[in-house]
């Protein structure tokens, strides 16, 4: 239940961020979601009771929903041809804390405990705070929102912390110019030269200005395919990451406790961290895999590889296995999901336009966080009543589902630029020096 009240929360989160993100800016999303997650996770060291401690649980899952923002924020910094690579190096930080969080729990809990896991947990989110101040907000929004020129007043400044100058021009965002189809330059604000455009404006559909919900933008008939996809595949992520970070721990005290000729005592049985720690390194090949397979396999071709590959590490541990090739196996199966999961971060803000960015992702991190709030209680489930065969095919069905979808995945992002909205189609030209 702990487990689960926190993708509850992050359900929540996920989603609202989003949303607040794209309506009032990535800075305010991020300080939000720093402060409510810093906060809730101290308090939850000091909880006088379960009930408290579920409720302030629940709240940290919604500050932790508000990872979406963080990634799409980032990405909108990166230019096209490197963005595969800088959002893998971005997501080895969520590697990093992994393998941190594991090393803290197996020197803490054994020794200090529980409250002092959570409280040195919230330190990190704690030092966001710090942050905050000097982070600045995304070109790309401010452009959308017609703010060219704090917009411009940001770049000028990376140029020069770059030690590069901007191109001589003006500042134009998609409110005032679209630029020919055939022009592959675009990313939805350039520095052109006064002369170089007319005074025609095409006809832009700027969703943050419209009456419809970002949310109902993802059902529009551009966006609906790619977004019911995308949900399977988070759906699929993070029932089978989180339940291989349990199943690590559960498969062996499961054969245990189903084992009738294993004396075992009524009490919870041990967890064994040195296990969890162990795992968690599985992470950094993945991470590496992603690095290697994002641009030559492309977003979809990576994505799908490792989804079938982790089918086939599964399935020998349909039936019962010695702890250390089910530890091996579950080893191997998360470097695929880490893969999947790193990629599908990356490719899912790829195919939203500036306007309902952090909102999709959002949306799509939300049904994840279901399946994350699922497998606890369903597959975990089955094997505490010793049905591990049961629990492996639910696995294998979700991450082949999982598979497939990617496979329908409309188009490939891989070198695509961005995109800030919907735009009709107009004879409008542009001539670019």
């Amino acid at each position: 239940m702990i487990t689960s009240v926190v993708f509850a929360g992050m359900l929540v989160g996920a989603y609202s961020w989003g949303v607040v993100s794209d309506k009032h800016g990535r800075r305010k999303g991020f300080l939000i979601t720093a402060m409510v997650t810093s906060v809730a996770g101290f308090l939850s060291a000091l909880a006088p009771n379960y009930t408290s401690l579920i409720i302030l649980r629940c709240l940290v899952g919604i500050g932790l929903g508000g990872g979406p923002v963080l990634s799409s924020w980032f990405l909108e910094f990166i230019p096209a041809p490197s963005r595969g690579t800088w959002m893998v190096v971005f997501s080895a930080f969520w590697t990093i804390g992994t393998v941190f969080e594991a090393s803290v729990a197996w020197f803490v809990m054994p020794t200090l405990g529980w409250r002092w896991l959570l409280a040195f947990s919230s330190l990190p989110s704690s030092l966001l705070l710090v942050f905050y101040r000097v982070v600045p907000e995304s070109p790309r929004y401010l452009c959308l929102k017609g703010r060219t020129s704090e917009a411009l007043r940001i770049l000028e400044k990376v140029a020069k912390t770059n030690g590069k100058t901007l191109p001589p021009g003006i500042l134009v965002s998609d409110h005032e110019v679209e630029l020919n189809p055939k022009s592959m330059e675009s990313e939805g604000a350039h520095l052109l030269s006064d002369n170089n455009y007319t005074d025609e404006k095409p006809e832009v559909i700027d969703h943050s200005k419209s009456n419809e919900s970002t949310l109902a933008m993802l059902f529009s008939p551009e966006l609906i395919k790619p977004t019911l996809l995308l949900w399977v595949v988070f759906f699929g992520n993070a029932f089978s990451y989180y339940g291989l970070v349990l199943l690590t721990t559960e498969l062996h005290n499961g054969a245990n406790n189903c084992d009738p000729n294993q004396s075992h005592s009524q009490g919870s049985p041990e967890v064994s961290y040195k296990d969890v720690f162990i795992t968690s390194f599985a992470e950094f090949p993945g991470l590496i895999i992603s690095a290697f397979t994002i641009d030559k396999l492309g977003r979809k071709g990576s994505m799908s590889t490792m989804f079938f590959l982790c089918c086939i590490f599964l399935l020998p541990l349909m039936v019962h296995q010695p702890q250390a090739l089910t530890t091996f196996l579950l080893f191997m199966a998360r470097i695929c999901i880490t893969t999947t999961f790193t990629v599908v971060y990356i490719y899912a803000p790829e195919i939203y336009p500036t306007s309902v960015r952090t909102t999709g992702v959002g949306v799509g991190s939300s049904v994840g966080r279901i399946g994350g709030m699922i497998c606890p209680l369903v597959a975990v489930g089955l094997i505490h009543g010793c049905h591990q065969t049961a629990a492996i095919l639910l696995f294998e069905f979700v991450i082949f589902s999982s598979g497939v979808c990617v496979m329908l995945f409309p188009f490939e992002t891989s070198g695509r630029e961005l995109t800030d909205s919907t735009v009709t189609e107009t004879t409008t030209t542009l001539e670019v020096d």
